[in-house]
């Protein structure tokens, strides 16, 4: 990223309305089965889903939220290379919290008269995550550019997941969500020289809300033993995973500017997320990755440089079915590398949570 010298404050004429621009990697909106949501029986978990709705009642972060006057200067001053990445972590961030605010808002509605705590907890987290989605598109519009909510919510495609994968999926996402601002949150607190944007400042606050929402998906995971004690589940722990974190590796390397401005390094800060999340997972989950097998990170970064490749070939002018060929070796690396980090040997998370007791 380059950072010159600041400008006169600069007014900026007309805000443009930022397009996502579609790939594997965007995050999509979900709907689910409601009817079985509706059914699930929470009691196994009751105590802890009544505390963790107690929380999230009382709130902590709702004064958290708030633009101060740090926001309130030019920031023309961060260009280049390093201010499309910024803005694109922006807007995936973006996206992806509005598309958990739809989720929750939707459950909470569906719910409403056939299952009030579950339902009350779902309002509970789409007033979060709409805050959070909110906060960053204020800070798109910062540099230029916003994304169009509303427009969002009636255009997009929704792509339907049981309700039993979208308790793992949700699970993860908010947990590597708290890995990821905890850690760029701890390494400004020892790095403020790198801390060049207001935003970071929230972090902590924000991670605090994307750990309350995770442990309530764990209350709910656990509450239905087939999700935790059948075979089955242990191959849909280890999935969902493999998914999360080989997203999160393209993900992160594809943005390897962003992160170097911070003053960190991509490839260490995703290793470090990874293992968090996959350690953190192991209280929730019956089975986990085997992150410390020589062969795991290495064949996530095979698929992160195969992954960079397509994207050069599609910065290419070439027509597009050339493309689709070129890309297809590239593709069917990328399947094989992950399959072989699927077949390793797991970590059974239930024996060991049998041994620490």
């Amino acid at each position: 990223m380059v950072i010159s010298p600041p400008k006169p404050a600069l007014e900026i004429s007309a805000t443009k309305t930022k397009a996502i621009k579609e790939n594997i990697l965007t995050p999509r909106f979900y709907t689910t089965d409601f009817e079985t949501a509706a059914k699930m029986d929470l009691s196994a978990q009751d105590t802890e889903i009544q505390a963790m709705l107690a929380e999230m009642r009382a709130d902590y972060n709702r004064h958290h939220f708030v633009r101060d006057e740090a926001f309130n200067q030019s920031w023309d001053n961060i260009t280049g290379e390093a201010r499309q990445a910024f803005i694109d972590y922006l807007e995936r961030s973006c996206v992806s919290e509005f598309s958990g605010f739809l989720l929750f808002k939707e459950l909470s509605r569906k719910l409403k008269d056939r299952s009030p705590v579950l339902a009350e907890m779902f309002q509970l987290m789409a007033r979060d995550e709409a805050r959070h989605a909110g906060f960053l598109n204020k800070a798109m519009g910062d540099f230029g550019c916003t994304m169009d909510l509303a427009y969002l919510t009636k255009h997009r495609v929704y792509t339907f997941f049981p309700i039993e994968w979208v308790l793992y999926t949700v699970y993860l996402s908010e947990k590597i969500g708290y890995w990821r601002y905890i850690i760029i949150y701890r390494h400004l607190e020892k790095h403020p020289e790198n801390q060049f944007y207001p935003l970071f400042r929230y972090f902590e606050s924000w991670c605090q809300d994307e750990n309350r929402h995770g442990d309530i998906f764990k209350a709910l995971l656990r509450s239905q033993p087939k999700l935790w004690k059948t075979w089955q589940s242990r191959w849909w722990s280890r999935f969902f995973l493999l998914s999360v974190f080989a997203t999160h590796t393209l993900t992160v390397h594809e943005r390897s500017d962003f992160y170097r401005v911070l003053g960190i390094d991509p490839t260490e800060f995703d290793t470090e997320v990874i293992r968090k999340t996959n350690e953190t997972a192991a209280r929730a989950f019956p089975s986990t990755l085997d992150t410390e097998n020589p062969e795991f990170f290495s064949r996530l970064r095979r698929c992160s440089d195969l992954n960079l490749q397509m994207s050069e070939i599609d910065r290419t002018s070439q027509p597009k079915w050339v493309k689709v060929l070129r890309k297809l070796p590239f593709q069917l690396s990328i399947v094989g590398n992950l399959l072989q980090i699927y077949l390793m040997k797991p970590i059974d998370a239930e024996a060991m949570r049998g041994t620490v007791l």
